[in-house]
């Protein structure tokens, strides 16, 4: 994730930012060196081998495997005050904040003065306020800055004088707390216990990046890759997240960072491949939105993806009337680790040359996470160097004059002594969204490990009195419904016929099925004991909520944004596939996918008693129309654990692999007005 100090922001902040979760690698080594001390051959090992295997760790970034090997180190000398700092520093770099100013703490004892470990002091104030304990560590500050004023070009007398300050700062900030903002954290449907970052909300769809998929790892690092989700919010709750397809998410490298444009017809993200534990290389994709579906994502030209650096973190903005890509990069030219950095672009979609921020954005430190809110003009962003409270904070500047104001930062309970990054501002201008790892994140192994997203609601912001064309915001909340995927109980409709029509509606055949919720948990949890009868109920649950209930909520919301659309006079082109299994891909099993296409044209005739039938096909090109368009049946892929023994019902029907064959798509709408409005 975006989190940490200067000191390795340079690797952190390269990448979209997620941050690992290696519990299970952590506990299997303790185990073995725990092990060693009770056998051979890890007894043995001589102690400059765990230093040695701790220093070969840390030069490659991995501080969480640096301070496994010093914490066995440590536990064969701990009064070696070079293994006592070597486990400090990787302790630190690693979110083990305790560890590190325990040992950072019996360094600086020992060192007083300094002379072996001079940074030592620097570091523990740092600690110090990063858990908010801002008038100890202003002290320890201010006296390592007059200590080394000799050394005024130095990077650390230079931050520790501005941290004297931000430390007076945030102690103000933390007295007068806008009590107004009520933060949210997000349920376990949207957060996990590794990393969620960068949230997007449009309309009630909340786009964000994790690290939860295990099923795609990089080995090398022992890292799972990045990949974006989709969570939806109804009036109550929100509602399981679930994994991008793999247009968005490819295979063996890290995906995130979504961003749309105004009227959401491009998109934008982050890929990254990964040099090592924490250093990345990331480039900034698009993809259109044509013929009712998203195109290959396309690489950005060199003016977004300057060789040699990392680029990463896009948000559309605008100053002015002039549409802009803001990003993050480390690129020449800027003032110092990570900055802010925009590029205009064109009306034929090519880019200008990139901008720098400017100074009053961008410091020595890492500036990222760029938003950019429209109507109020202003970019909010998070750095470790303006002050604040600790680690990084959020912060807005206002466009002005053609520049960019001194930034302000958002105060408590915004920023947090924790990191605080990825603000944004939902479509409907009314909630924002964070991610930190503050207090209260879930995790696995230590405590603000690990970024989760919070929300607050924010007073309404109005955008600027322009004419709203409500008929293009309506097409665009039903193109991003698409795909829309229904499932079926097995056979359904109408068993043990090779008709291709059917009279059942759609609606009818998912009550049915709901219904059959509590049949699906007892045959599926056949013969099992248990947890595992536990397990198999909780997979059904999952099936039904996730898939076959939201399916339908996805097609009731897509025929209410149709209708208005119709009214408006909008053509509309609806494309539906129906899927056979590989399995057994006779005439019954094409028919029967023809069947079900069937019976959503059903639904759409008898919806409100019959209100779509005088669009289908209409004549009158002043008015509303729809046209349904088939393509070819698709072929499912074979999946693992699907069986097609008719006896086998268990796992042919009941097994929620199975039942997830049982579909079919609306794969895409296309639109055209007359104008007619």
């Amino acid at each position: 994730m975006c989190a940490g100090h200067a000191e390795r922001s340079r690797s952190i902040c390269a990448a979209f930012q997620g941050r690992k979760s290696k519990f299970l690698f952590a506990f299997f080594l303790i185990l073995l060196t725990q092990f060693s001390y009770l056998s051979s051959p890890l007894h043995a090992q001589k102690l400059k081998q765990l230093i040695a295997d701790g220093d070969k760790a840390f030069a490659d970034n991995d501080f969480f495997a640096a301070s496994i090997y010093y914490n066995q180190a440590i536990n064969q000398d701990s009064s070696d005050m070079v293994i006592q700092y070597k486990y400090a520093e990787a302790s630190r770099l690693n979110y083990d904040y305790e560890i590190a100013e325990h040992w950072y703490a019996k360094v600086f004892k020992k060192d007083s003065q300094g002379k072996l470990y001079p940074e030592c002091s620097f570091w523990l104030a740092t600690l110090k306020k990063n858990k908010g304990n801002y008038k100890d560590a202003k002290k320890m500050f201010d006296k390592y800055a007059k200590k080394n004023k000799k050394k005024k070009d130095s990077y650390y007398v230079k931050k520790a004088i501005q941290e004297v300050a931000a430390c007076d700062y945030a102690q103000l900030l933390m007295a007068s707390p806008d009590k107004s903002i009520k933060i949210a954290h997000l349920d376990s449907s949207v957060n996990s216990k590794v990393s969620e970052y960068a949230p997007i909300q449009v309309d009630s769809i909340l786009y964000f990046s994790s690290l939860r998929d295990k099923k795609d790892k990089d080995k090398k690092n022992n890292i799972s890759y990045n990949k974006i989700y989709t969570a939806k919010h109804d009036s109550i709750k929100w509602h399981k997240a679930n994994e991008l397809d793999s247009l968005f998410n490819k295979n063996g490298i890290h995906n995130a960072n979504t961003a749309f444009n105004n009227d959401r017809t491009k998109v934008y993200i982050t890929r990254c491949i990964q040099k090592n534990a924490q250093a990345f290389d990331c480039e900034i994709y698009s993809s259109n939105y044509k013929n009712g579906s998203w195109e290959p994502l396309q690489l950005l030209p060199e003016e977004i993806n300057k060789k040699g650096s990392n680029n990463t973190q896009p948000a559309i903005g605008f100053l002015g009337e002039q549409e802009v890509l803001f990003f993050a990069s480390n690129r020449p030219g800027g003032e110092g680790q990570m900055d802010i950095w925009y590029s205009v672009i064109n009306k034929d979609g090519s880019f200008g040359k990139a901008i720098n921020a400017g100074k009053k954005v961008n410091t020595i430190e890492d500036d990222i996470t760029p938003f950019y809110c429209k109507p109020c003009q202003e970019l909010f962003f998070s750095s470790t160097w303006h002050k604040g409270l600790g680690a990084f904070d959020i912060f807005k500047s206002e466009f002005k004059d053609n520049e960019f104001t001194a930034p302000k930062n958002m105060g408590s309970p915004i920023n947090t002594s924790y990191n605080d990054i990825y603000f944004s501002i939902n479509s409907q201008k009314d909630a924002a969204f964070l991610s930190s790892n503050r207090k209260g994140s879930y995790f696995e192994e230590k405590e603000s490990c690990c970024n989760d997203i919070y929300t607050f609601k924010i007073p309404k912001i109005n955008e600027p009195p322009v004419p709203v064309d409500s008929t293009k915001i309506f097409v665009t909340q039903m193109k991003l419904l698409v795909p829309i995927t229904l499932y079926f109980h097995n056979d359904e409709p109408d068993k043990k016929t090779l008709a291709t029509t059917t009279t059942k509606n759609y609606k009818k055949t998912y009550e049915d099925y709901s219904a059959m919720r509590e049949m699906y948990k007892k045959e599926y949890s056949k013969g099992a004991t248990g947890e595992n009868i536990e397990r198999a109920n909780s997979d059904i649950d999952n099936l039904f909520e996730d898939s076959v209930d939201a399916g339908m909520q996805d097609l009731e919301k897509f025929a209410q944004l149709l209708l208005k659309v119709l009214k408006d006079n909008e053509k509309v082109t609806i494309t539906m596939q129906g899927f056979c299994s590989p399995l057994a891909s006779t005439d019954y099993n094409v028919n029967l996918a023809k069947r079900r296409i069937s019976s959503l044209r059903n639904y759409f005739m008898q919806y409100q008693n019959g209100i779509f039938v005088k669009y289908v096909n209409n004549p009158n090109q002043a008015e509303g129309n729809i046209k349904f368009e088939d393509v070819d049946i698709g072929e499912l892929k074979v999946r693992p654990n699907v069986s097609d023994d008719y006896y086998d019902t268990k796992n042919s029907i009941y097994n929620p692999v199975a039942a997830l064959e049982r579909k079919i798509q609306i794969i895409a709408i296309s639109t055209f007005s007359q104008g007619s409005k």
